[in-house]
């Protein structure tokens, strides 16, 4: 009979052990989100209450404030109905967008697979048939040798607990890669918005710029024709027509780059819309199709952070590389496998599940690494990626800070750009009235008013270049905001 002391050791490590089953020790640091940045603005420049004003299309003041809100479909503050469109159309169609989400599927899938196997038992169903032949002279018995079937039946269980917390860290590796395949697919859907307007932006400015150079072209066309007649009339001398045709070659030369960077355009939108370009109808766009948005958002870098899928992204990783830390801690503690069997085993089939055939197993097993040079190496390199991957966080704040502050720098020095282009236009134009006005008098001449009016036309190709630039970098503000996406929490994953 037991002692009563070994049965309460016996129970003190039944005990421990169920502890260790139910609770587990996770091996490793508990993972901590990064500290929020400790600046509050973005730039050392204080920006200004609102920006600079011009009477021109686009050249409305723009103000920037904190707390106002982005709107999930943060494109629709540039006010086209035909982006809107296109933008919903290539979120649903996308190719790059479907293989993210599918990328997205198997990161979870994985995730499920490993949970299943570690966190419960396995249980496997076993049947077998085998026929033997014994030869007792081969042991030195007497006796003929004889032949019979064995047929067997079981259920096996196998569990490895998880005392040092490995799987349980495991896991939490794969959660957090996971988390990163999710924020990856929200930056795509950010990316391909922001590509999507950016290029229909870009279309509106080449569209106009093509129908102004065109407008020169026919100009500088006009202004050849009179001083050929003048040459000939013996009022100008044979190399004013040089001149001007060189002038007039040069601008054709640029017609069929702004064409081909139109066309591009065009390619690239059904591109970025799923469709193959000769198959779509990509819309025309124009710059007074859009809206400048004059009240724009803005957020602290605190709350930037939690926002933007890159940097949520990022901080999925060195989640990801804490507990792949913590795996590398575990497999230098104790493992212990548990396994059981119970059947029957029986000479024919028929007695196979009679009394007397069962049979039962049960093992376990508890190792300890005592020396392996490797397992202290896999630690330290585990170690040295989890460094890599904050260093890598760190960056990619930087970046995303940067991006905000090019962008609130832009605005400002846009609206500057297009109140100069604006007073430049109107000096143009203002100059062409005078000189038309002087025309009808009969105080110039007919090639003055042409040269007054191919000024008024490269003013407004400046301007043009100057309200698109505007557009863009309002969208990039919107964008470098991380969206319209509110900050979410892993738990949020569907």
């Amino acid at each position: 009979m037991r002692s009563a002391g070994h049965w309460r050791l016996n129970r003190a490590v039944t005990s421990w052990l169920a502890a260790a089953v139910l609770t587990g020790c996770a091996a490793g640091p508990d993972f901590l989100a990064p500290a929020s940045p400790h600046v509050t603005g973005y730039t050392s420049v204080p920006l200004p209450a609102q920006t600079a004003s011009a009477a021109t299309l686009h050249g409305e003041p723009q103000r920037v404030g904190v707390g106002r809100d982005i709107g999930a479909s943060w494109w629709q503050a540039l006010g086209s109905p035909r982006l809107d469109t296109l933008i919903e159309q290539a979120l649903k169609s996308s190719p790059t967008l479907a293989s993210a989400e599918a990328t997205l599927r198997q990161a979870r899938e994985w995730h499920a697979a490993q949970a299943g196997s570690t966190l419960y038992p396995r249980v496997d169903a076993n049947a077998g048939a085998q026929r033997q032949r014994t030869n007792p002279s081969a042991q030195g018995q007497a006796g003929a040798g004889h032949e019979f079937s064995l047929f067997s039946a079981s259920i096996g269980v196998r569990y490895r607990l998880d005392l040092s917390g490995g799987n349980q860290r495991a896991l939490e590796a794969l959660a957090a890669r996971s988390e990163h395949r999710r924020y990856q697919l929200e930056g795509a859907r950010l990316s391909l918005a922001g590509a999507i307007a950016q290029t229909a932006i870009a279309r509106a400015r080449l569209s106009g710029q093509v129908a102004a150079m065109q407008v020169l072209v026919q100009m500088q066309e006009e202004q050849l024709d009179l001083t050929r007649q003048r040459v000939r009339l013996g009022q100008a001398a044979g190399d004013e027509v040089l001149a001007l045709q060189a002038q007039l070659e040069q601008m054709r030369a640029g017609m069929p780059a702004l064409r081909k960077q139109l066309e591009h355009s065009e390619h690239l939108l059904a591109v970025l819309a799923g469709q193959a370009p000769g198959a779509a109808t990509v819309p025309e766009f124009r710059l007074a199709d859009f809206v400048l948005p004059t009240d724009l958002p803005l957020v602290l870098p605190s709350e930037l952070v939690r926002r933007r899928p890159d940097i949520r992204a990022a901080e999925a990783l060195l989640h990801a590389a804490n507990a792949e830390y913590g795996v590398a801690v575990a497999r230098l503690y104790p493992r212990l496998d548990l396994s059981a069997s119970l059947g029957t085993q029986a000479l024919t089939v028929g007695s196979l599940f009679g009394a007397g055939s069962a049979a039962w197993g049960l093992l376990a097993q508890l190792t300890q690494p005592l020396f392996d040079a490797g397992l202290p190496a896999e630690k330290r390199a585990a170690l040295a990626a989890f460094d890599a991957a904050a260093a890598n966080y760190q960056g990619v704040v930087l970046d995303a800070l940067r991006d905000v502050a090019d962008a609130l720098r832009a605005l400002d020095h846009d609206a500057q750009t297009i109140a100069a282009q604006a007073a430049a236009d109107g000096a143009a134009r203002a100059s062409l009235t005078s000189i038309e006005r002087q025309y009808g008098l009969g105080a110039v001449s007919y090639v003055q008013v042409l040269i007054a009016r191919q000024q008024v036309q490269q003013s407004q190709n400046g301007l043009i270049a100057a309200q698109a630039q505007r557009l863009l970098d309002s969208a990039a503000l919107l964008q470098a905001l991380g969206g319209g996406g509110e900050p979410e929490t892993p738990d949020d994953a569907a």
